[in-house]
């Protein structure tokens, strides 16, 4: 295979500097009332003023992250602690729980039914106190990630609507974004506490979720870890399983454990070869484990963090175990996504398209698009890239 790494690298690079960040520079920010607007339309005008917390907390740690790791650009730190000022101030209960929405002024809409608003909240404070050295954002950081470590037995709380003690499950995408979260706060945590958490998210990842008589990773369980044969239990998110994978290498690298590494490209191919649309192209939103009607009828959707997640990935396992396959997956993926998702009219992405890979919704940002995947994975396969080009290309 012929790729040009040092070509694909500057094209991600030149999307990443010149086309994505600055759509969210300029059309993002409340200049009035803090914070960030995300429902943002193609050319980039507000169509709703609700603030989501993921979202929020998420372009805090996207800005916080170019200024740290690309350029200290004041105007980016700017931005994020513009942000986090915001998050500060009106997003926690008082118990210290993230809320799920505010209004544009910071009054809450939505109670902190979902963990995640605390998983992006932790990420962003971690990373701009990195930027700042401000004592304040790291304890904000440590502070919620305790918090979620004390509530991921029951992630919900009172907030979860299932009848306790009836088929209990227990899903894929916490122990997933803790392994990602981990190494995103690690200078904020103990050897003896990043240690434990990493040993328990490697091994809740990739031995109770991965099923090794399909190869898949299923998205819940049993509380014993075992099949549920119901809507829940059949269910594969492609994407996830693929994404969890690039945060599991990156572990593999930290750990210099060339055999994990080995299991999460085999994993990730695996369900390459499940997801992947044969007849139009593109990965499949959702999928039954047994090939029944997934109950989600968005289910053949393309979405655009599902293919972005999956070039990080690709091309990370490349990078650290030379698996050609790896190679060969991420061309077909990167000549689909960059022929469908880009916008060349307006810049930004493209984030919903149907099945045959038309954009069913043009909005640029919402109540779950937002300044994240694009941007980090265009940042993320960028230096995966350079690295392969000069030569760092092996676990060990």
């Amino acid at each position: 295979m012929s790729l040009n790494f040092r070509e694909l690298s500057e094209l991600y690079r030149n999307e990443l500097l010149n086309n994505v960040i600055p759509f969210w520079e300029k059309y993002s920010p409340d200049r009035e009332a803090g914070g960030f607007f995300t429902c943002l339309d193609q050319q980039g005008k507000v169509y709703d003023t609700d603030k989501f917390i993921w979202l929020q907390g998420r372009e805090v740690w996207m800005f916080s992250s170019l200024y740290n790791k690309v350029e200290k650009r004041p105007e980016w730190l700017g931005i994020a602690m513009h942000g986090a000022d915001f998050l500060e101030k009106y997003g926690r209960d008082e118990q210290g729980n993230w809320y799920f929405s505010l209004t544009r002024e910071g009054k809450p809409l939505v109670q902190p039914y979902n963990i995640f608003s605390d998983c992006f909240a932790s990420m962003a404070f971690g990373q701009l106190s990195l930027a700042t050295g401000d004592d304040r954002y790291a304890l904000i950081a440590k502070s919620t990630f305790e918090n979620i470590l004390s509530r991921k037995g029951n992630p919900k709380g009172k907030y979860n609507k299932s009848v306790p003690g009836i088929r209990p499950l227990k899903g894929f995408s916490l122990p997933m974004i803790l392994c990602n979260l981990s190494l995103e706060i690690e200078q904020l945590l103990s050897s003896d506490e990043i240690d434990k958490t990493i040993r328990e998210c490697i091994h809740e990842v990739m031995e109770v979720f991965y099923n090794p008589q399909t190869g898949l990773i299923a998205e819940n369980v049993t509380l014993e870890g075992n099949f549920s044969d119901t809507f829940e239990g059949r269910l594969i998110n492609p994407g996830h399983s693929i994404e969890a994978m690039w945060f599991i290498l990156d572990l593999a690298k930290r750990l210099k454990n060339r055999a994990l590494a080995n299991k999460a490209v085999d994993i990730a191919l695996r369900t390459m070869e499940f997801g992947w649309d044969k007849q139009y192209g593109g990965i499949f939103y959702f999928m039954d484990i047994k090939g029944f009607p997934p109950q989600q009828l968005e289910w053949d959707q393309k979405l655009w963090w599902v293919h972005i997640e999956t070039l990080i990935t690709m091309i990370k396992g490349y990078q650290l175990t030379g698996n050609q396959e790896c190679l060969r997956w991420f061309e077909i993926v990167h000549d689909y996504t960059w022929s469908h998702f880009p916008d060349p009219e307006f810049g930004e992405w493209f984030g919903y398209l149907n099945r045959q890979g038309q954009p069913i919704l043009t909005l640029k940002g919402g109540k779950w698009k937002g300044c994240f995947h694009v941007p980090r994975g265009l940042y993320q396969v960028w230096k995966t890239l350079d690295d392969i080009e000069t030569g760092q290309t092996k676990l060990i």
